[in-house]
């Protein structure tokens, strides 16, 4: 049984922690919104259109 190392020795899964930052941008968003949120304003809070602008698609 290989157990980790205690102390300062942190590892993190870089995908894993933008994908809870986007999760919890979008709980945000929909606990502020009035209705359910579009796939424009799911779009928008991802910056989906952002990524598509800055790769050339």
């Amino acid at each position: 049984m290989h157990v980790a190392p205690v102390g300062g020795t942190a590892v993190q899964d870089h995908v894993a922690l933008a994908e809870i930052e986007l999760c919890g941008e979008l709980i945000i968003a929909a606990s502020a919104a009035q209705e359910r949120l579009s796939l424009e304003s799911i779009d928008e809070v991802l910056k989906v259109a952002e990524e598509r602008d800055s790769s050339g698609c």
